[in-house]
């Protein structure tokens, strides 16, 4: 039995999602609005920055990168990836100064969840949009 080999696709050029990526980072959905889906790009905004929101409200703490053990190196490197992936929503509300603890209760515990899920959608969103930008995607 042979197996046709599907011809590797050309990998597109940066300058054709590039642009797209960095924005859906920064602001979450408009990296879809560059690419003229506003629809998509609407719901984006408001569902990365309605969960982003209700984290700050819930009052989650933010991770940062710590060293220790391999469980507590991944745990905290992992939601620190997720919280940075949010972009400017993460970047100003660090600046501006927000900063919760960790503390032990349901609702704060919450919280924290959905910032690193904000985050995490925002990376989803950000791999349609370079799909869409590179044309493997409409």
């Amino acid at each position: 039995m042979a197996t046709e080999k599907e011809p590797k696709q050309a990998s597109p050029p940066i300058s054709a999602w590039a642009p797209a990526l960095a924005l859906g980072w920064l602001i979450p959905g408009a990296g879809h609005l560059l690419l003229k889906r506003t629809g998509r790009g609407l719901i984006l905004l408001v569902a990365v920055t309605g969960m982003f929101a209700c984290g700050l409200m819930m009052r989650g703490a933010m991770f940062q990168p710590q060293s220790g053990d391999l469980l507590t190196t991944v745990i905290n490197t992992g939601g620190f990836i997720g919280d940075i992936a949010s972009g400017l929503l993460y970047l100003l509300s660090v600046w501006l100064g927000y900063n919760q603890p960790d503390m032990a209760g349901h609702v704060h515990d919450y919280g924290t969840k959905f910032l690193v899920t904000a985050g995490l959608l925002n990376v989803l969103a950000m791999v349609d949009a370079f799909e869409i930008a590179s044309g493997r995607k409409d």
